[in-house]
């Protein structure tokens, strides 16, 4: 049932708007198609669920998110997408910002779903979620040495941080988070310091700080947990030797708890399959849905309620900031610029 559009590159505008006007408009139509910025692995599993429960096809494109946005304004209305679905809120706020999603009425969707997790006007919809919190070196650091993010500022922090660049939009989002909790002038502060602490340059990817850490490089890093769970679960012996040597700390727990973001997604302004499409985001918010969220890509639900995996159960529980993630895009310029500022490359 799962028909998949990907391609080496990207599909021609002509061809795009033909499927555009080849597709049909009247609600009995029995596909959906998606543009989504998760990696196919990450995602069809569940959509060929949906398509084998409801009978309704699943058209797939993945790509790049900020590519794949840029598809969509390029497009306008000959667009074929029904959903744009990306990681990150302050992705989905750029796809807000940009006019190519609709608002939806469904109330499936905001009974399920926590009003902090999706867009105020309802134009797009957490689906699943991740902390970016604090691992260490256990050979080098104590739990008793943390506590926030803003800690890792201070002095005693010079030259033992690894983290990724300012250009990724995980740690943009982080810092827009702690705009709206601390203000831009502290929050600018707090990056100038955070900036000397580190103990290279910022280069690689979430795994590549883990792997940093674990050798030795640096003894403290930022990473979403699901990047660290898939280190858990894998069978090679030099994941495992990383997983031995770092530990999970959850920072902020005594104030506003430690910063989450989403995977989301919402319906595109041209949507000719608008019911199949508010289909398809229901089943993602179902239970069986979010517990393979939480079993295979060990990321947290947003479904109160809902288990999760033996990986996560290990890494404790904790207290999760419950700021409305729409200010994270609605920050994400300022925390750029401030980024900038602070000589964060």
């Amino acid at each position: 049932m799962f028909q998949s559009l990907r391609s080496a590159g990207f599909l021609s505008t002509s061809l795009l708007i033909a499927l555009s006007i080849a597709t049909p408009v009247n609600a009995e139509s029995d596909f959906v198609n998606v543009y989504s910025a998760r990696k196919e692995a990450l995602i069809k599993p569940l959509l060929d669920k949906f398509s084998d429960q409801t009978g309704i096809t699943v058209n797939l494109i993945t790509g790049k998110a900020d590519a794949l946005l840029k598809r969509l304004q390029v497009e306008g209305s000959a667009s074929p997408a029904d959903i744009f679905l990306t990681v990150d809120a302050g992705r989905l706020q750029r796809a807000k910002d940009a006019n190519v999603l609709q608002p939806i009425q469904n109330s499936v969707l905001e009974q399920t779903i926590p009003a902090n997790l999706r867009d105020k006007d309802n134009q797009w919809f957490g689906l699943s979620q991740r902390a970016r919190t604090i691992f260490f070196a256990k050979d080098k650091v104590k739990p008793s040495e943390l506590s926030t993010y803003e800690d890792l500022a201070s002095d005693k922090w010079k030259g033992r941080l690894c983290i990724r660049s300012s250009d990724n939009i995980y740690n943009q989002s982080l810092v827009a988070s702690m705009i709206e909790a601390n203000g831009a002038q502290a929050t600018e502060t707090w990056a100038k310091g955070l900036v000397a602490n580190f103990a290279k340059p910022p280069a690689g990817g979430d795994t590549d700080q883990l792997r940093a850490a674990a050798a030795g490089v640096c003894d403290v890093t930022l990473a979403n947990t699901y990047y660290f769970g898939r280190l858990a679960n894998s069978q090679k012996a030099a994941d495992q030797a990383i997983v031995e040597k770092l530990g999970v700390f959850w920072p902020n727990q005594q104030d506003r708890g430690v910063h989450m973001n989403v995977s989301g997604a919402g319906v595109t302004k041209s949507a000719r399959n608008k019911d199949n499409a508010m289909k398809l985001l229901e089943f993602l918010v179902s239970q069986d849905s979010q517990e393979w969220y939480a079993q295979v890509n060990n990321e947290y639900p947003v479904v109160p309620g809902t288990g999760v995996s033996a990986t996560l159960t290990q890494f404790g529980d904790f207290k999760a900031d419950t700021v409305k993630l729409s200010k994270l895009g609605e920050n994400n310029r300022a925390a750029v610029e401030l980024m900038d500022r602070a000589g964060w490359k």
